[in-house]
């Protein structure tokens, strides 16, 4: 029988994958690693998930295509 925490371990997994992402490509780039406040680091993790980690990074989850591609593939389909 599953243990009902597996569905968890996947999220997880899948949210320390996004964070991984983040510490790397944008708060590592920051001079001394650190921004100015709260709201500068908030502005900068909306600016870069809404214009490239959306709109173009592939997901093995999506079948290789950016969850943008995938959303406007599923707007488009015909209704169930």
């Amino acid at each position: 029988m599953r243990q009902p925490l597996d569905g968890y371990r996947s999220v997880n997994a899948l949210a320390e994958s996004v964070f991984a992402t983040l510490e790397c490509e944008l708060f590592d780039q920051q001079p001394g690693g650190r921004f100015n406040s709260r709201h500068e680091a908030k502005l900068a993790v909306f600016d870069y998930l809404e214009t490239f980690y959306n709109p173009r990074r592939r997901h093995s989850a999506n079948g290789q295509i950016s969850p943008a591609a995938f959303e406007k593939r599923y707007e488009e389909s015909p209704a169930a």
